[in-house]
């Protein structure tokens, strides 16, 4: 069974279906798939390190021994109840053991299945969207909305508010891993404490390292035409798995501040209020780098950048090429 991602939330709100043996759970976004699968596992057991009702196998499990995993779907909980095999790591070499055990007998079971990207022409992508005993979930990075979603979520969960300017910096600065927001949300939800606000400030302080920051390294570098810094923060947004759809998205945004910055300019305001009044404003450490580049790029110039920007990320979603290169 194939879900597109505007049927997943419903998916996810109730147990799985009694005559779904497997689900799939795969895209770029790693956090997202550990959370969906942590989220899975506990609808079918109540404590996911109970080693008589939970088996975790990994793909390089399966590569040696292929009947692991009918094994273990079909055996029998001591202790009663459904039992749930969490298959980690896997790629297109464990198709051929999931094929064997969708079109096996009946299991008192639910094989969770974690996944990265997987193309379209996976086997093991194309046997979970096509069979009627499994479903297929794709993972990808939040949009904008999903993180504000998720960071308004966590601070009001905790009885606190945040402020609209707060809110806009944590979208703006926090990564594409589901994992990670969760956990600089929940940061914040800490440092404001129960009845207190998230202002602007304590937003920037909180926001570390943790977050995917090197996606401003890859807006600025951009801008200000630096290949040398455009390296490097590529390097490192690859090593934390940054989809490249974020990366235009981060470059994007940041035109879109430029351009805005220069539509204030133009009706009169001065570089430091158009800053000042840009929201979130420019990070103080940033200031100067964002005032040389409003010198740089003039408002024909930034438009004609995000167009071509914009094309770049409807290439990526819609095209077939790869968005890696």
């Amino acid at each position: 069974m194939k879900l597109a991602g505007r049927q997943v939330a419903a998916f996810l709100r109730d147990a799985p279906p009694p005559e779904l043996l497997a689900v799939l759970l795969y895209g770029p976004d790693e956090g997202l798939v550990r959370e969906r699968a942590r989220l899975l596992a506990g609808k079918v057991v109540e404590d996911i390190r109970d080693p008589f009702r939970v088996a975790t196998l990994t793909g390089p499990d399966l590569k040696a021994d292929p009947a692991l995993l009918a094994d273990e779907a079909a055996a029998i909980s001591l202790t009663g109840g459904k039992r749930l095999v969490r298959l980690r790591a896997a790629g297109d070499d464990c198709a051929k053991a999931l094929q064997a055990v969708l079109d096996g007998p009946a299991a008192d079971a639910l094989i969770v299945v974690e996944a990265g990207d997987l193309p379209p022409r996976s086997r093991l992508r194309k046997l979970a969207e096509a069979h009627g005993r499994a479903a297929a979930l794709p993972c990808y990075a939040d949009d904008d909305d999903a993180v504000s979603r998720l960071v308004e979520h966590a601070v009001r969960s905790a009885g606190a508010r945040i402020e609209p300017d707060a809110l806009a910096f944590a979208v703006d600065h926090l990564g594409n891993d589901r994992m990670t927001t969760r956990m600089e949300a929940e940061k914040l939800a800490l440092y404001a404490g129960e009845g207190g606000t998230v202002s602007l400030e304590d937003a920037m302080a909180c926001i570390g390292d943790a977050a995917v920051l090197s996606l401003d390294d890859i807006a600025f570098a951009v801008g200000a035409g630096d290949l040398s810094v455009l390296s490097t923060a590529l390097d490192r947004a690859a090593a934390e798995t940054a989809a490249p759809v974020s990366i235009l998205r981060a470059v994007g945004r940041h035109f879109q501040r430029l351009d805005t910055a220069q539509a204030l300019i133009a009706a009169g305001a001065d570089e430091r209020s158009a800053m000042t009044r840009l929201r979130p404003p420019v990070f103080f450490r940033r200031r100067e780098a964002f005032r040389r580049q409003l010198r740089r790029w003039q408002q024909g110039r930034l438009l004609s950048a995000l167009a071509r920007l914009n094309r770049a990320e409807i290439d990526c979603k819609t095209t077939g090429l790869p968005d890696r290169a």
